[in-house]
């Protein structure tokens, strides 16, 4: 029975996708079976894997809307053990069209049933939003994987997640877990960087994972290349880290 994992923040810019991609390709290096479910409108991690919106006509969007089996919306990818389900901008649309579906936040929960016993890991990247999408990620998720970046504001909004994820546990999804809490962005030379890690691992403690992604050329540059960090540049400082990260979480399951 595979684990599905929800990267999730509702600020945009915390490095959510490039979390999302990188640790998926990662787990499957690592020869860990993975799906990589993009519940983002702007398919930033379809796009970011080498995939256009030519090569597929069934997304996301189809599967919230339960318009096909979601064995049918699954795409293999180039990266080893890694298939994906796509997204693309119809997503945007799919709010408003379940809000008066009854039991609309078990959506995707009753979809990755289908699947769950095929893959050791799903990862469901969340748009960077607390609406419906992202609620029923959480509802389907096992756990979730909050990035924080290293930089001015790192904690705003992040009271408001926490309170999302309470609210899951407490109405749809008992069970959800906070995997834990990943920086991202780190800057050793900066101060404002340590500052940051330092307030976090305060706050947080434990839930802090102990790998910390740095800021990394290479991993700016590997969406653009439709290549996960991995499969782009795999001695870079970045893909170092995400595979560390990736063990680490493998580790904790």
């Amino acid at each position: 029975m595979g684990k599905i994992i929800s990267v999730s923040n509702q600020k945009g810019g915390v490095g959510k996708t490039t979390t999302s991609l990188s640790l998926a390709a990662s787990l499957g290096v690592l020869e860990k079976k993975v799906l990589l479910i993009d519940a983002d409108p702007q398919g930033n991690a379809t796009s970011g894997i080498g995939i256009s919106s030519k090569d597929f006509d069934k997304s996301s969007y189809d599967v919230l809307l339960n318009q096909c089996k979601i064995q049918d919306c699954i795409i293999n990818t180039k990266s080893p053990n890694l298939d994906i389900i796509p997204a693309n901008i119809d997503l945007v649309a799919i709010e408003i069209e379940i809000v008066d579906v009854e039991k609309r936040e078990l959506m995707l929960s009753k979809m990755t049933s289908d699947v769950k016993d095929k893959y050791d890991f799903i990862v469901i990247d969340c748009p960077p939003s607390l609406g419906l999408i992202t609620i029923n990620a959480l509802t389907a998720s096992d756990s979730v994987i909050i990035p924080i970046q290293c930089e001015y504001y790192a904690l705003e909004g992040l009271g408001k997640l926490l309170n999302t994820i309470k609210g899951v546990q407490k109405v749809h999804n008992e069970k959800l877990e906070i995997e834990g809490i990943l920086l991202t962005m780190f800057d050793s030379r900066l101060r404002l960087s340590n500052q940051v890690k330092e307030d976090v691992k305060k706050h947080f403690g434990n839930m802090v994972f102990s790998t910390i992604i740095p800021r990394n050329v290479s991993l700016g540059e590997a969406p653009s290349h439709g290549k996960s960090i991995i499969v782009y540049n795999s001695t870079s400082k970045g893909s170092k880290s995400y595979i560390k990260f990736a063990q680490e979480v493998i580790n904790l399951n």
